[in-house]
């Protein structure tokens, strides 16, 4: 097969008993796709009109779930003779490696990529879906915690509608509801996704049985063990979170994505670092998510603003930019002080959550620094260059441009209530 549609077949990546996938070039795009076609006459065998609902589920979420944690689905075709997803192609195979007690993740690791889940499902959520299948398999993961959500082809339901439990889900990942195929909400994700973490921790379910009978007695009858149980490095912190996500009774159980994000910032954040091989993004997310800057700053916006920019730690006394030098980036104060000075006459110190440097993106281009900005304590901050905003995406520029607007309409009041009292 050299084409599906306009694209063009580079190689097939796998295949499996209704579908096959493929890496493609987008010759329009010039990029690199995956496309997930239908095997020939899937829809037409036995359970084939569950196998099109699915397909058309997926399909009609084509450029409506645009999120850095969620595969993107570009294009879909459902001919009578060919049916495919043309995807965003994700180099690197899925959570499912981890799961084995021999290949387990650092717990940091572990942390970061269910924070990343928490927050891309909460986003399907607000859009009013719930992605009911979600298990290691349907997370693809790449250079050790960068996750990408994905086969949405169960999700495109209205919140609350019973489940047919043979034909969606996955039974080690299923919660109670779907067992009992009672009308489902946010919360059966949660609870997969507990799942999913306590796998990923200790490289085996928190219910294992013969048969699917067996295994939905347990689920609906008995209280996971704690992953310490199995793994003796495992915190209280990581017991707790997952004693509660994967509660059976859902009042117990987190009743958002917010209690479950906030409680594995607070792991990332607390207590004494958690052993990790990659970078934590889930700490620097969460402390720029609270800084009023960027309070108009969707999540989608925010990663972007974090993956763009770099993330510095500068000791107390040493000098962040100089006067009259040129300047081709800005910064956000995320901790500490900073002093602002010019001619040695202090003008002000800097806050958490305060930006400095903006004439930088804001002036004429090569428009030098009026001011020295000095550390007055340890401060952490990002440091984003100037370029870097210019290739981010409309909106996140204008919401850039709208929190400078902002903080020079701030420092002009204040200016102005300044000379009123002189």
């Amino acid at each position: 097969m050299e084409k599906i549609g306009k694209y063009e077949v580079v190689r097939k990546l796998g295949e499996g008993a209704t579908s096959s996938v493929y890496l493609a070039r987008d010759p329009f795009a010039d990029r690199e796709v995956a496309i997930k076609r239908v095997n020939a006459g899937t829809f037409n065998e036995s359970g084939g009109n569950v196998m099109r609902r699915l397909f058309l589920n997926e399909a009609s979420l084509a450029g409506k779930l645009v999120h850095p944690h969620i595969v993107e689905i570009y294009d879909a075709v459902a001919d009578d003779d060919e049916a495919y997803l043309v995807m965003e192609y994700v180099e690197g195979g899925t959570l499912q490696r981890f799961t084995r007690p021999d290949n387990l993740l650092a717990l940091g690791d572990v942390v970061e990529i269910a924070y990343k889940c928490v927050r891309a499902l909460d986003f399907a959520s607000q859009k009013g879906l719930i992605h009911r299948d979600i298990k290691p398999a349907n997370i693809l993961v790449k250079d050790n915690n960068d996750i990408k959500i994905t086969d949405f082809g169960a999700a495109a339901m209205l919140l609350g509608q019973s489940t047919v439990v043979d034909g969606i889900g996955t039974p080690a990942y299923m919660s109670p509801e779907q067992h009992l195929n009672k009308p489902l909400n946010h919360q059966t994700d949660i609870y997969a996704l507990g799942v999913v973490m306590f796998q990923l921790v200790t490289g085996r379910f928190p219910f294992q049985a013969g048969n699917i009978a067996a295994l939905a007695h347990q689920v609906l009858n008995e209280d996971a063990p704690l992953p310490s149980e199995f793994r003796r490095d495992v915190p209280t912190g990581i017991d707790m979170v997952l004693r509660r996500a994967i509660h059976r009774d859902p009042a117990i159980r987190y009743q958002s994505w917010k209690q479950f994000g906030d409680d594995l910032a607070a792991i990332a954040a607390g207590g004494a670092p958690l052993p990790k091989q990659g970078m934590m993004e889930t700490e620097r997310f969460n402390l720029l998510r609270s800084l009023a800057f960027f309070r108009a700053f969707s999540d989608v916006e925010l990663w972007e603003v974090l993956r763009a920019g770099e993330w510095v730690t500068v000791p107390k006394g040493e000098t962040i930019m100089k006067e009259g030098t040129p300047g081709g980036f800005f910064c956000i104060l995320a901790t500490g002080e900073a002093r602002v000075s010019r001619k040695l006459r202090m003008i002000s110190l800097l806050k958490p959550g305060e930006c400095f440097g903006e004439m930088a993106y804001l002036g004429a281009p090569g428009k030098l620094r009026t001011a020295d900005v000095i550390a007055a304590s340890e401060l952490r901050m990002i440091r984003i260059p100037c370029d870097a905003l210019e290739r981010m995406t409309e909106l996140t520029r204008l919401n850039f441009d709208r929190a400078f607007l902002r903080v020079l309409v701030e420092r002009l009041t204040l200016a102005n209530s300044k000379l009123a009292g002189v």
